[in-house]
């Protein structure tokens, strides 16, 4: 089991790396163009997703998410102790991921986000988020290979702009970007909604898709 938790610890590392990374780089360089800084960050954390899915997914299913894991428990692919070992991994390696973007792009290091992202118009994007994200992944699944990394890396491009939140979709992702001053941020006050809507959300997933 070693092998797969600590391959899940490091794709999620490198995956808030480069949402994290591609956001500071993002708001540096669009010179103050709210939209031309969210398109690079969506398309690069796209990106990036896409390759991380087809690289690690043969290690460890390459979930890089709490809720995947969630989904992957109650369906019977995997133990509780092997869901906890996941999820484990992935906080770790998030929190690393956001420090490694921070000392890479000389960003101030674990210092506490002043973006704040809270209302009822954002956490319905969130609970939106999670529930497509969940879907896609269960739609695709046992398709064709390599349906599942592009179906997931294109909802992802897009959620970041047709929900209100920007599509974290991810409380270990949520609470690692609480840990950074950047564009990616979200202020410690907020994570607590945010991982409601995305419980929710996932929630409504797992009950849509238990009967397909």
């Amino acid at each position: 089991m070693a092998r797969p938790v600590v391959a899940e610890g490091v794709a999620t590392g490198l995956l808030l790396a480069g949402v994290v990374g591609s956001g500071i780089m993002a708001e540096r360089l669009a010179g103050g163009n709210g939209a031309v800084a969210l398109l690079g960050n969506a398309l690069a954390t796209g990106a990036l997703l896409l390759a991380l899915i087809l690289s690690f997914g043969p290690l460890s299913g390459a979930h890089l998410n709490p809720l995947v894991t969630a989904m992957e428990w109650w369906g019977g692919k995997m133990s509780g102790g092997q869901a906890l070992g996941y999820v484990a991994a992935q906080v770790v390696g998030a929190v690393g991921g956001v420090v490694l973007a921070e000392v890479m792009f000389e960003a101030p290091v674990l210092a506490w986000s002043g973006q704040g992202r809270s209302g009822w118009g954002q956490w319905t994007g969130e609970v939106v988020a999670s529930f497509g994200l969940l879907s896609v992944i269960r739609g695709t699944s046992g398709r064709e290979a390599g349906g599942t990394p592009v179906a997931v890396a294109a909802y992802i491009v897009g959620a970041y702009w047709f929900t209100s939140s920007t599509s974290f979709a991810n409380p270990a992702a949520t609470l690692a970007r609480s840990l950074t001053d950047s564009y990616a941020g979200i202020a410690p006050g907020d994570i607590l909604g945010f991982v409601a809507a995305q419980l929710a959300g996932a929630a409504l997933a797992i009950i849509f898709w238990r009967e397909a």
